[in-house]
């Protein structure tokens, strides 16, 4: 069992130094050769911080596990909403840019809908990898025009102080931050065959499937610096920052992670039978839920938040009984969906509605 734990733990830290130093490798080359710190902060950046996530994915896909990838994939989803913005929310009521409503929230969950509906057919073949990852390109495109377009200085400002600051144009100094992104990617290619090891192995003595090993373990794992990132966003005050980062990590996560490796593989990743009944639209519903909660004076709250953690509680609680049989796992899963899920459903409604009617009202007039 040590063993194990040791080949989990020790992967997972190499994933992540690998991962660090490939983004600070890449993004110092990138502004070394003359790229703007603003776009290699929304595109090198942004794809190294999901190279943990795309290099056990694409391990489990070469080991023939697709569902260790596509519950990686899934489970780190849902992990970012409902644990992430939950934790967060409980820490600090979080707020939630108009942009966020607007745009991404909407093409988070068009991305998850696309994919639940090319999962259908029991797989995501390799043209449906393709058509993701064109998706994702336009959307990096889009992304850096509209950044490009920012009127605001202090946003540009923050972004030039997060990603430029020296990094000289010279031989050596290329020469250093070439080296930095091929121990990087080395690390990630040696990280991933850990930990995924470690997960195959702790599946088997648990007597747990694949899939759920990937949406718990795996995910929580490879989602780590996502969830370092936004609650120390959420302790620091920059809480529109911890949103965004999970909204955007989310999209990156269909249509970059689950796309690359559905193109790579050579036949594209095969999709279980109990991913499509639960997984994937629990990972669809929980999307569509970031709507009536964000829209509530662009602000989540706490209890917001608390119902967030509880439902990440519940779900994984059912996920385990499930997994190792235990009897009263589907009276479990039908008090969830009969009772607590439309009591939910009507309570956000509710949320909405008062959130609407509150905007109707004429503003007071000045005196």
């Amino acid at each position: 069992m040590w063993m194990i734990g040791l080949l989990i733990v020790g992967g997972l830290v190499i994933l992540v130094a690998g991962a660090e130093l490939l983004v600070r490798g890449a993004s110092r080359l990138a502004t070394a050769l003359g790229i703007s710190p603003l776009i290699v902060g929304l595109t090198v950046v942004a794809f190294g911080t999901s190279s943990p996530e795309l290099a056990v994915s694409l391990q489990s896909a070469f080991n023939g596990q697709p569902d260790l990838a596509v519950g990686n994939v899934v489970g780190s989803n849902i992990l970012n909403v409902l644990l992430i913005l939950g934790l967060s929310a409980l820490i600090v009521p979080l707020v939630v840019a108009q942009q966020l409503v607007r745009l991404d929230v909407p093409i988070m969950i068009g991305a998850s809908l696309l994919v639940w509906g090319l999962a259908l057919d029991s797989g995501i073949e390799r043209w449906e990898g393709l058509l993701l990852v064109v998706l994702m390109v336009g959307y990096v495109v889009f992304l850096v025009r509209q950044s490009l377009q920012e009127k605001q200085s202090a946003v540009r400002a923050e972004y030039e102080q997060e990603y430029g600051g020296n990094n000289g144009r010279g031989g050596r100094q290329v020469g250093v931050n070439l080296m930095l992104v091929a121990v990087g990617l080395a690390m990630l290619v040696l990280g991933s065959r850990f930990f995924v090891q470690g997960a195959s192995d702790l599946a088997r003595l648990l007597g747990l499937s694949d899939l759920v090993i990937g949406l718990t373990i795996v995910a929580l794992g490879t989602s780590l610096p996502e969830v370092a990132a936004s609650v120390m966003a959420a302790l620091k005050g920059e809480r529109d920052i911890a949103v965004g980062n999970v909204v955007g990590s989310n999209i990156f996560n269909l249509l970059s992670v689950l796309a690359l490796t559905s193109l790579l593989s050579s036949n594209g990743v095969p999709v279980s039978a109990s991913a499509l009944s639960l997984d994937l639209p629990f990972m669809v519903a929980v999307a569509f839920a970031c709507l009536p909660i964000f829209l509530t004076r662009n602000l989540i709250d706490r209890w917001e938040g608390a119902l967030f953690l509880g439902y990440y509680i519940a779900y994984t609680l059912y996920l385990f009984l499930d997994g190792s049989g235990y009897p009263a796992a589907q009276q479990y899963r039908t008090f969830m969906l009969v009772f607590v899920a439309p009591l939910t459903a009507a309570t956000l409604l509710v949320s909405v509605w008062r959130e609407w009617r509150r905007r109707q009202q004429p503003a007071p007039a000045a005196r």
